[in-house]
């Protein structure tokens, strides 16, 4: 009998796994906070809910950013999973806006709470939460959707641990705004949580400079390099998350064609050695003959 071990493979049974606990305890919260009438049990549904559409999305998103590159897409489809976290995370926010929504609402028309079935459904829903964020736990080292899923869920089971205590506090001493209060803490966990990864989804989309780059230490180990005049119109961005890419404009000394190559392959290794380029592309030039991009870019200048 066969076994099949390809990390790929095992990583999306776990998700599938976590999809479905998520989609119970959903169920299970939001039939609890109605009986009880609980407006932060309905909360942590609703964030249970956005846990579980978050991995549905990033199952896709995985096995989309799979294949391989055609004619259409050069590069291949693994920016999809960054496109999913942007989904996500914006998903994330507006929940977060309606919790706080509700709440407010609540403190001008407050509702009777049953505080034991509060503390029952929401003890399950943090084991659940727990079960979730050990199926994820070690994907998300390496993904941005698999991280922020990870995140929810944690968050998840701070959320449950505060339902439990606003139970606790309606049954021993009727403090009912206390579940009101509980529902403002979620959101605004919820709202820190999207808030603090949004910009850099969208600076991965939009091309920016990955973490920890540098392009002024780049261009001066280019340019350290002997046979190398000088280096500009460099351009550093990530492919997709973990895959960094880089273009430049290399001005040379030497109009050997074999001592070019040389210097294009040592560029590279150092590249790749030194900050991580997966994918370079180098335009070697010579001193005499300055690109067009540089005299365009001047002759602009010299207009503003």
């Amino acid at each position: 009998m066969s076994h099949n071990h390809n990390p790929e493979t095992l990583g999306d049974k776990r998700l599938v796994a976590a999809i479905g606990v998520n989609i119970v305890l959903t169920f299970a919260q939001v039939v609890g906070g109605v009986l009880s009438g609980s407006l932060s049990l309905i909360a942590d549904a609703l964030h249970n809910l956005s846990d579980a559409a978050s991995l549905v999305i990033a199952l896709i998103a995985r096995k989309i950013g799979r294949r391989p590159p055609d004619a259409f897409k050069t590069f291949g489809y693994r920016r999809s999973e960054t496109i999913a976290a942007l989904i996500n995370l914006v998903t994330l926010i507006i929940i977060g806006l309606y919790l706080i929504y509700e709440a407010i609402g609540r403190f001008f028309s407050p509702q009777p709470i049953e505080g034991w079935t509060v503390v029952v459904v929401a003890g399950i829903a943090l084991i659940v939460d727990v079960v979730t964020a050990s199926l994820t736990y070690t994907m998300s080292k390496n993904s941005m959707n698999i991280k922020a899923a990870f995140l929810h869920n944690v968050s998840d089971a701070l959320a449950s641990v505060g339902v439990v205590i606003a139970g606790t506090l309606i049954l021993l001493y009727g403090w009912y705004w206390a579940d009101t209060v509980l529902t403002l803490i979620i959101a605004g966990y919820v709202l820190w949580q999207g808030f603090s990864m949004l910009p850099k989804t969208i600076h991965l989309l939009m091309e920016g400079v990955p973490e920890g780059v540098s392009i002024p230490d780049i261009i001066y180990v280019m340019e350290d390099m002997s046979g190398v005049e000088s280096v500009h119109h460099v351009h550093v961005w990530e492919i997709a998350e973990h895959t960094i890419a880089l273009e430049a404009h290399v001005v040379i000394r030497t109009v050997d064609l074999p001592d070019i190559e040389r210097l294009k392959a040592e560029l590279k290794r150092v590249l790749h050695e030194q900050f991580k380029v997966d994918h370079s592309t180098l335009e070697m030039e010579l001193d005499s003959n300055v690109c067009i991009d540089t005299r365009e870019t001047d002759s602009h200048r010299n207009q503003s």
